[in-house]
C-alpha cells in the first residue's frame, strides 16, 4: 500500500477512539448485557465501514454475511474448506478490480476502494481463523439452516457473536488478529484492564506514535530532496533504497501502534488479568527486534506478527511439500498479486531459506567472540538491506519501477545470499 494511503486509515481509526473508550467504560461498569455489547460493536462496525468506505462497504458486508451463513449451515469438518474458497474468491475478484483500474485504465484507484480492500484482507483473516477454530474443535457451533417464522429472531441472536466478531469496529480497519475465543472472553468477562493501567498504556502508545510521526516527517523531507532510483548512480542507489524503505517502516510502525492502541482502548488488547489458558495477545509491532535482529527469519516472524502467525497456521502447518514457498506464494495472492509482490515474496522466501543455512553453518564454524561480533554486525547490515530491497519490491506498482530496482546495485545483497544458499545447500547435501 502506498504510504500516502495510510493517512485516511489513521484518521478513521482516531475517530473511533472515543467510541472504543465508551465501550470499555460501559463494560467495566457492567452496564451492558452480553447481547448489547455485541450489538454496540456491530453497529459501530457498520457506521465506521460506511464512513470510511462509502458505498464500497458493501464489498465487506456481503462476504461477512455469507461467511456467517456458511458457518451456521455447514458441519464443522466442511466449514473451513467452503469459507476459505468463497472468501479468497471474493477478495481476488475485488483485487482484479484494482488491477483493472491501475493497469488497464491507467487511473489512480479510489481511496475508499483501497481502504475497502485493506479491510477485506483483515476480514479474510478473521473468517479463516474462525473456520479453522471450528474445524479443530476450539469453537463449538451447531449447524442450523436459516429458519423462518418466529425462530428467525432466535437464529439472528445465535449468529450475533459471529457477525459482531467479523465486523467489530476496533478491528475493522486494522489491528492484530484477535481469535474468536479471545473475542468472546473479552465480551463475556468483566474488564481485563484496570483504569490506571489502561491510561498508562494508552499514554505510552500515544507518545510512541508521536515520536514515530516526528521521525517520519524528518525522513520524508530527506527522501523528497534526494534522487530516486531512476536518477541515482551506483552506490548512491543503496542509500536511496535504505532511506525509502526506512520511511515505509516508520509509516507501518506508526499505523500498527495506533491500531494496537484502539484495541487496548476497547479492552481487547490487554495481557493483564488473563487466565493461564487464554490465548496470549500478540501486537503487530516489535520495533526493537525488527531493527536489531541480524536474522531474516526472525525479522519475518516479527514483521506484522499476528499476520505471520495466521499464515503459519493457515498455510505452513497444512502444507506437505515446500511449506515455506507455499506460504509466501499465498501471501502474495492474499496481498493482490501485483508484479512487485510476486517478485518480492518469492525473493523473501528464498532469503529465509538462505538465512537458515548461513546461520546454521556460521554457528558451527565461528567460535571466537571477535569474529562472532564481526559476523553479527555484517549480517545485521545485510539483513536490513535485503529487507529494504524486498520492501521496495513489494510496494512497487509498475514493472518499470521493479526493473529499476532489479537493475540497480541493490540487487547485489540478495544475490550474495542466493550464492551462499546454493553453495551451502550442496555442501549440506554432501554431509547427508
Amino acid at each position: 500500500m502506498d504510504w500516502l494511503q495510510l493517512h485516511p486509515l489513521s484518521f478513521y481509526q482516531g475517530a473511533a477512539f472515543p467510541f472504543a473508550l465508551v465501550f470499555h467504560y460501559l463494560c467495566s461498569r457492567d452496564s451492558f448485557s452480553t447481547h448489547a455489547r455485541y450489538l454496540f460493536l456491530l453497529v459501530g462496525g457498520h457506521l465506521l465501514a460506511f464512513a470510511a468506505m462509502g458505498s464500497y462497504a458493501v464489498l465487506v458486508l456481503v462476504p461477512a454475511v455469507c461467511a456467517v451463513v456458511l458457518i451456521r449451515s455447514l458441519s464443522p469438518p466442511d466449514v473451513h474448506r467452503h469459507t476459505f474458497f468463497f472468501q479468497m474468491t471474493w477478495q481476488t475478484l475485488c483485487h482484479l478490480g484494482l488491477h483493472y483500474t491501475e493497469y488497464c485504465l491507467q487511473e489512480p484507484p479510489s481511496m475508499r476502494f483501497c481502504i475497502t480492500l485493506s479491510s477485506l484482507m483483515l476480514l479474510t483473516q478473521r473468517v479463516t481463523s474462525l473456520s479453522l477454530d471450528i474445524c479443530e474443535g476450539k469453537v463449538e457451533t451447531a449447524p442450523t439452516g436459516i429458519r423462518i417464522r418466529g425462530s428467525l429472531i432466535e437464529y439472528l441472536l445465535e449468529a450475533l457473536p459471529y457477525f459482531s466478531y467479523l465486523l467489530f469496529f476496533p478491528g475493522l480497519l486494522g489491528g492484530p488478529l484477535c481469535s474468536f475465543k479471545r473475542f468472546q472472553d473479552c465480551i463475556q468477562g468483566s474488564s481485563s484492564l484496570c483504569p490506571r493501567h489502561s491510561l498508562w498504556t494508552l499514554t505510552r502508545r500515544g507518545l510512541q506514535i508521536l515520536g514515530l510521526e516526528c521521525l517520519k516527517v524528518a525522513l520524508k523531507q530527506v527522501v523528497s530532496t534526494e534522487t530516486g532510483l531512476r536518477d541515482c548512480q551506483q552506490l548512491e542507489c543503496i542509500y536511496v533504497m535504505w532511506s525509502t524503505a526506512a520511511l515505509f517502516k516508520l509509516i507501518y510502525y506508526s499505523h500498527w501502534v495506533l491500531d494496537d492502541s484502539l484495541l487496548h482502548a476497547a479492552g481487547f488488547g490487554s495481557e493483564i488479568g488473563q487466565n493461564p489458558g487464554e490465548e496470549r495477545y500478540v501486537p503487530d509491532a516489535d520495533i526493537w527486534t525488527l531493527e536489531t535482529t541480524h536474522r531474516i527469519s526472525l525479522f519475518t516472524r516479527k514483521w506484522n506478527q499476528s499476520t505471520a502467525r495466521w499464515l503459519r497456521r493457515l498455510i505452513y502447518q497444512q502444507s506437505q511439500a515446500w511449506p515455506r514457498l507455499q506460504t509466501f506464494a499465498f501471501s502474495a495472492w492474499w496481498h493482490g498479486l501485483h508484479p512487485g509482490q510476486v517478485f518480492g515474496f518469492f525473493c523473501w522466501s528464498l532469503m529465509v531459506e538462505a538465512d537458515y543455512l548461513i546461520h546454521t553453518f556460521a554457528n558451527l564454524f565461528i567460535r571466537a567472540w571477535p569474529m562472532r561480533l564481526l559476523y553479527r554486525t555484517l549480517t545485521w547490515a545485510h539483513t536490513q538491506l535485503i529487507m529494504a530491497y524486498i520492501m521496495l519490491a513489494v510496494e512497487t506498482r509498475s514493472l518499470a519501477s521493479l526493473w529499476l530496482l532489479c537493475n540497480s546495485y541493490n540487487s547485489v545483497f540478495p544475490t550474495v545470499y542466493c550464492i551462499f544458499f546454493f553453495l551451502l545447500a550442496r555442501r549440506k547435501h554432501k554431509f547427508h
